[in-house]
């Protein structure tokens, strides 16, 4: 009776080790993951041009008729 106890608990010992370790190596593929999409999304961002700016002088863009 021994025995078993001991084999069940060499085999419970096994089972959490190999889980801690597919648990470490899901959250290293996580980080990649969310790494790899910040760098996507900030080369993104810097493919965005800028709006033009408003025009600030002259006739055109810059009077509104306002008894229209």
């Amino acid at each position: 009776m021994d025995t078993a106890l001991t084999n069940s608990l060499v085999q419970t010992s096994t089972a959490l080790a190999q889980q801690q370790v597919a648990s470490a190596v899901q959250v290293n593929v996580l980080k990649k993951a969310l790494d790899s999409n910040a760098n996507t999304a900030a080369q993104l961002l810097q493919s965005v041009q800028p709006a033009p700016a408003l025009a600030s002088s002259g006739t055109l863009g810059t009077q509104v008729n306002t008894y229209a």
